[in-house]
């Protein structure tokens, strides 16, 4: 009854200051209505048909677009002060735009699909789509002998006298491992799908804001470009411009995944365990580097809203190692909610980051996946424990034959784990984690593209 009375509330005033909660098995039929949500979230476990509407998220604080049916928006408008954010935890579609007024929309491992029809309209270095746990903007388009066409308004221009057919466009916001022993990119990278993709002789121009540079230099960017084998090489630039924020390139004779990164940018450290884990009122990081290469020193990062960081701790590293070094700190004072990441400063100034872990006091076993769909060639779990024991993941793929098994140990707390997904196949898999002893098991089916 109450779901049904919001309902009828939402469609009469189309304003609301509260949560709105579609609720299992109803419809909630928004018209041409526009719905202004004041710091809450959009809940949908029944049918939203968004009409020709928009829905507005306003207020300085974080909200959320959830539940367990995905939503289709006509439009969503980000409106949001003290650079909060609208966060994914749905793949969600957008028929006719995302408008950006003000603050951030997150994609949190989750994507946000623009068809055929939508397109983003008004970003801005304070206002964009960010993505630093996965997810991408998509977009579907016929192209045939384009002239600086920006599908999507998603702010990669492609020119090529080619018919290029249907062409998919995935906008991402991860940093890419762009060189053999890892390296980073800026955090947007473009992978480009078309029906005809031979002999293009395609012209890209690929357009950045200063916030996703990724603490690399913008005069030496030029364009890694994914190849077959997984791995990206360094096809130069033709042209770039550090105040209009592009880099293009000409000649282009394939489509692929494309991604921008100075050149000799190697990393050096691999990370081989992150736990965050509660004991008492204060939160005890932990991490280990399997080796570590003119490595300065780790600064411990905690966040609220895993966009905006602050330092609560530094500790120096090894300099230089081949063997496994052990790292831990304390935070005295958490906040209720944190999240942590480690990052890493080389001698050179040069940063790379640990993944988000996100501080779990309950004892509550439970696992998340992501991204999902995982276009890369790493997949992240996160396992959240009771207590230390060993794990063991396993990858079946549809036929239920076993593709994968890796064997971990899980601290109390959250722990992070990553395989390696280059030597699958795209397809549907099953992944199953099992800890505790064999008391706690969880499976997730994950899409890989």
């Amino acid at each position: 009854m109450k779901t049904k009375l919001l309902i009828a509330f939402l469609l009469i005033t189309g304003t609301v200051s509260a949560q709105l909660y579609i609720g299992q098995g109803a419809l909630f039929v928004a018209g041409d209505t526009q719905i202004s949500l004041l710091n809450n979230d959009f809940i949908n476990d029944g049918n939203f048909i968004s009409g020709s509407g928009r829905v507005s998220f306003y207020g300085n604080s974080n909200a959320s677009v959830t539940g367990s049916q995905s939503s289709q928006f006509f439009e969503m408008e980000m409106a949001k002060t003290n650079n909060a954010a609208v966060n994914l935890q749905i793949s969600t579609g957008i028929t006719q735009r995302i408008l950006f007024t003000n603050g951030f929309l997150n994609l949190n491992g989750f994507n946000a699909d623009l068809g055929t029809t939508g397109h983003l309209d008004g970003e801005t270095e304070s206002s964009r789509v960010i993505g630093p746990n996965g997810g991408e903007v998509l977009f579907n388009v016929n192209l045939n002998a384009p002239t600086g066409s920006n599908p999507g308004n998603l702010r990669l221009f492609i020119t090529s006298g080619q018919d290029l057919g249907n062409v998919t466009i995935r906008r991402g916001h991860q940093s890419q491992t762009t060189t053999t022993g890892a390296g980073s990119s800026v955090l947007r990278y473009y992978e480009i799908a078309s029906a005809n993709n031979a002999n293009l002789n395609a012209t890209l121009r690929f357009s950045y804001f200063n916030g996703e540079l990724n603490n690399l230099a913008e005069s030496p960017l030029v364009f890694f470009e994914k190849q077959s084998n997984g791995n990206f090489s360094n096809i130069g630039f033709t042209s770039r411009d550090t105040v209009a924020n592009f880099v293009e390139k000409a000649g282009i004779n394939s489509f692929s995944r494309f991604t921008l990164d100075n050149t000799g940018n190697p990393l050096p450290v691999l990370f081989v365990l992150f736990n965050a884990r509660c004991e008492g009122n204060s939160v005890i990081i932990h991490w280990k580097t399997a080796q570590e290469q003119n490595s300065s020193r780790f600064d411990i990062e905690r966040s609220t809203d895993a966009i905006h960081w602050t330092v609560i701790g530094r500790l120096p590293a090894a300099g230089s190692s081949s063997t496994e070094k052990s790292y831990s700190m304390i935070d005295n004072n958490p906040l209720l909610n944190n999240y942590y990441r480690i990052a890493e400063y080389d001698l050179d100034g040069k940063v790379q980051y640990t993944g988000l872990l996100r501080s779990c006091c309950s004892a509550a076993d439970n696992i998340t996946v992501w991204p999902n769909p995982v276009h890369d060639d790493n997949l992240y779990i996160n396992i959240v424990a009771a207590g230390k024991s060993g794990a063991e993941i396993k990858v079946f793929d549809s036929k239920g034959v076993l593709v994968k098994l890796q064997r971990d140990t899980v601290l109390q707390g959250s722990n992070q784990s990553r395989i390696n997904t280059s030597s699958l196949p795209k397809g549907t898999y099953l992944i199953s984690a099992e800890w505790n002893n064999g008391q706690n098991k969880k499976t997730i089916q994950v899409i890989k593209q």
